[in-house]
Order: C-alpha cells, then structure tokens, then sequence
C-alpha cells in the first residue's frame, strides 16, 4: 500500500521557511551548520522530526498555547522563515497568517496539496476561544491530518522534500519515512474497524475540526461551538438541543478534557464525553503518534 502513495503522490507547492531544534527553540536562533526547517504546526514537526531528525535544524515558531492555524507569527518569525531552507505548510487555508507575511517561493512545501480536490467545503460561525479574536472554521476544513491516511499523504511530501535537499541522506530518509508511514497506516486500518463497528450512530463534536475524520471513518457527526475551557452559554445550549432533535447523540466529540461544568450538562441530557484530540499544538505529554493512539482508544469506549 505503501508504495502505491509512493508513486501517486507527488512533490507539488515547495515554498515554506526555516527554524530551529525543537518545539522550544527559538524561531531565528543562529544556524547550526544543518539546513534549517520549518513546521507551521505540530504534527509536521512531528513527521519532519522523525523523519529529518538529527539531518536538519528543526523550527516550530508556533507559542505552545493555543491553536496554530489562528498563531500569527512575530517578527523574529518572520525573518527566521524567510531564511529558511524548507518551510512545512499544512495548506487547506490552516496558515491563516499567509496573506499578510512574504515568504520565498522555493522553500514552502504545501503538504496537502496532493490531495486538495478533496478538501471539504464548510460554512463558518464566527466565534472565539476564550479572550482570543472571533474567527470561523469556515470556508475549507483544515484538520486533514485527521484522515490518517491524508497524514501519511502529507509526511510522504516531507520525506520527498527532504531528500532533495538531503540527496546523499536518500537511503535514511527513506528508511525513516517507511517507518513511520507503517506505524501510521495500522493506526489508520484499526479506525477504520472502529468506525465501521460505529457505523451510523449519531455522534456531536464540541468544534467542527472532524471532518476528514468523520469522512474517513465513516462517523456521522455534528458539531457545535463549545470550548473544553469555557462554561456553555445559553446559545450554545440551544445550538445543541436542536441538533440533537433531529440527530439524537449520545456522545460528545472534545478537542480537550471539558470543564466539569460541562461535563455535568451533558450528564444531564444524556450524553457522554470522550476526548478526540487533534493534537494541532504539542501536547504536554508524550508526542503526535501517543495522542493518535489514545484517540483510538477512546473511540473504541463508542463500539
């Protein structure tokens, strides 16, 4: 399976910046001799990591709090990406800040370009995270890496791009990309016996960042405005109560642990919690691929 992506899938959209060793480095550090990485969110550190590893000077300039696609990069971002030898993009309109910030052409890697005839539609309600800016999820979901399979999709444009600016490290790059595509593709395989034991139970979702997900997996799910983090107001109470009249959910899809507030209020109506965690920003414990088995898990308490 592995290698029929090999050979569909194809190097398109090279244009991103550079960075530093780690999720805490800092953005414009001095270069190290290696060539310099960028990663506009977390799980492309990740496959960069994996796969690069100790080949490149590593950079995610993104703060730890909060959702990279709504980050707006500072300054010293800024001019550390602009120097970059390859920029990691996730695409599907996730980098917000690209309409205001010049990069080079040549070293951005759009990394879902590949498949971006299937990007999904959606529509947008404007609302915030907390004290943050309102903004919307609407217009193209950005979440792809959700669809395990469009992850592999997407490391596979980081291997590629990596071995052209790492020609004589070929035979190790590739080595690393299949192991890391083989630890993902039986994640992907035990979803697929997850949701197809689901099938069509009406599921929500506390935000809608699932749709590659519910696609993939054949999940009928619908999605509100909550944050884990805040108490529902009364619209969103309402928003809930009318989508489960015609669609009678018992469980709740979180990006993270809900408050105990909430937790409570779905008690009451009948609906239970479980966390599917996008993992967008470097989780305070453990990594991209320990997140994507935990998800699992949890999905499983739906069977």
């Amino acid at each position: 399976m592995i290698n029929e992506m090999r050979a569909t899938t194809l190097l398109i959209g090279i244009i991103f910046l550079t960075g530093c060793g780690s999720p805490e480095s800092t953005p414009d550090a001095p270069r190290t001799g290696k060539p310099v990485v960028y990663a506009s969110n977390y799980p492309l550190y990740y496959f960069a990591e994996r796969i690069g590893g100790n080949f490149v000077d590593l950079r995610y300039p993104v703060e730890p709090e909060g959702d990279p696609a709504f980050w707006k990069p500072f300054d010293e971002a800024i001019t550390g990406m602009q120097k970059a030898d390859l920029i990691f993009l996730n695409g599907a309109t996730y980098e917000k800040w690209r309409s205001t910030v010049t990069l080079p052409v040549s070293p951005v890697v759009n990394t879902s370009v590949v498949f971006s005839g299937d990007y999904i539609e959606t529509e947008g309600v404007a609302h915030t995270h907390g004290p943050g800016e309102a903004h919307s999820h609407g217009e193209i979901a950005f979440t792809t890496w959700m669809d395990l399979q469009q992850a592999i999709w997407q490391a596979e444009e980081v291997s590629v791009a990596l071995t052209q600016l790492l020609p004589d490290k070929e035979t190790e790059l590739q080595k690393r990309f299949d192991t890391l595509a083989d630890e993902i593709e039986t994640l992907h395989v035990e979803f697929k016996e997850v949701g197809d034991s689901i099938g069509d139970t009406p599921l929500v979702a506390s935000h809608p960042v699932y749709q590659y997900f519910a696609r993939r997996y054949g999940l009928a799910i619908k999605s509100v405005h909550w944050e884990p983090e805040v108490t529902p107001v009364r619209k969103a109470v309402v928003e809930l109560h009318d989508i489960l009249e015609v669609h009678p959910a018992k469980w709740m899809l979180w990006e993270g642990q809900p408050i105990e507030e909430a937790f409570k209020m779905l008690e009451e109506k009948g609906i239970k919690s479980i966390v599917i965690d996008p993992c967008g920003n470097q989780p305070e414990e453990g990594d991209w691929m320990s997140v994507m088995r935990a998800n699992l898990e949890q999905l499983k308490l739906l069977q």
